[in-house]
């Protein structure tokens, strides 16, 4: 989860590559993502956030800690210039991923996977006056309807995804759009009942999901160990 912090905790941050994983970059990246973290007027913000969106369809685990690092350095910009310059090109270049998704599915599915990680992780962490950014809303839910269409059912690493992304932001997204969230879910259960082909553990997933969803999105102690018991096994 991100959350709001004050100027030291952001500055302390800043000043740690490795809470950041940014240590696996190159020393001169790791110095420019650095000055982004604290000072990004001093740097071109559009590299930045071409670097953080490569890397994030490339390093799964970056894809999951990325948002924090776009957050900080959105936040570091506001204080220190009241500006969005790194904001508008970080949803500039996620648009044209978002446009392309298809395409990365059909030549990479853990590429796809990365990317809708990355993504929601950003729609997670940038806010508005503690509002997630409306523009973000549907593009977030058109990447899970897709993981939730027949093919990607059949697909472990779609559902593990999908489920793993509803369980993160699921309740924000109904929030914005409870219409969009009750078709997904017509979907997944769709899947679930219908799809015959779907393996057990898969199955097993979405039926968690669903009672996940049904419980204000969250699960009794009970039914907890019972899924993730027999997930493990």
């Amino acid at each position: 989860m991100c959350h709001a912090g004050g100027e030291g905790l952001l500055s302390s941050m800043a000043e740690s590559a490795k809470e950041y994983r940014i240590q696996s970059f190159d020393k001169e990246t790791q110095s420019l993502l650095k000055t982004a973290l604290k000072e990004p007027s001093k740097v071109d913000l559009n590299r930045v956030s071409t670097i953080i969106v490569d890397q994030s369809l490339k390093d799964h685990n970056f894809s999951k800690e990325a948002g924090r690092i776009c957050h900080t350095i959105v936040q570091a910009e506001a204080r220190e210039a009241g500006a969005s310059v790194f904001r508008h090109h970080l949803l500039n270049r996620l648009q044209q991923e978002f446009k392309a998704r298809e395409k990365t599915r059909c030549r990479s599915v853990q590429e796809w996977v990365h990317f809708v990680t990355f993504f929601c992780n950003i729609f997670d962490c940038l806010k508005v006056n503690n509002m997630p950014l409306m523009a973000l809303v549907h593009p977030v839910y058109d990447c899970l309807f897709r993981m939730a269409e027949p093919d990607s059912l059949l697909n472990k690493e779609e559902v593990d995804c999908l489920v793993l992304q509803l369980h993160h932001i699921g309740a924000q997204l109904e929030r914005m759009s409870t219409q969009r969230m009750d078709e997904l879910f017509c979907l997944l259960r769709d899947g679930f009942l219908l799809q015959e082909e779907l393996s057990s553990v898969s199955r097993l997933m979405l039926l968690e999901l669903l009672e996940f969803r049904a419980g204000g999105w969250s699960l009794s102690d009970t039914a907890h160990k019972y899924y993730y018991s027999e997930v493990g096994d």
